[in-house]
């Protein structure tokens, strides 16, 4: 038997001026995402570098549930706090396969 799981990374770079607005918006978001069917992860985080420097990171169990949370209100509002970046966000999905019997580090 294999899992997977469908992780998603987006990186985004704030404008100083807007990084607490939308780090408020997305940390608004992410506790009704976690409820979200299929929602195995969601966390938000500030890279140590640059504080302007934010990345939502999500892990789905299929394909199909990460597709209805794209479609949710949720999903919506994310988009719509996206006017608060310096540039466009960076989308990047990936499907992680977990043969059985292998372990993490």
């Amino acid at each position: 038997m294999t899992l997977f799981m469908i992780l998603v990374i987006v990186r985004m770079e704030v404008l100083s001026e807007k990084h607490k607005e939308l780090s408020q918006t997305v940390a608004s978001l992410i506790g009704s995402v976690r409820t979200e069917k299929g929602c195995l992860r969601c966390n938000f985080c500030q890279s140590i570098e640059d504080e302007n420097e934010l990345y939502l990171f999500e892990e789905w169990d299929t394909q199909e549930n990460l597709i209805g949370h794209q479609k949710s209100e949720r999903f919506r509002v994310l988009l719509g706090a996206m006017n608060l970046l310096k540039k466009p966000y960076e989308m990047m999905v990936h499907t992680v396969y977990h043969p059985e019997g292998i372990r993490g580090i």
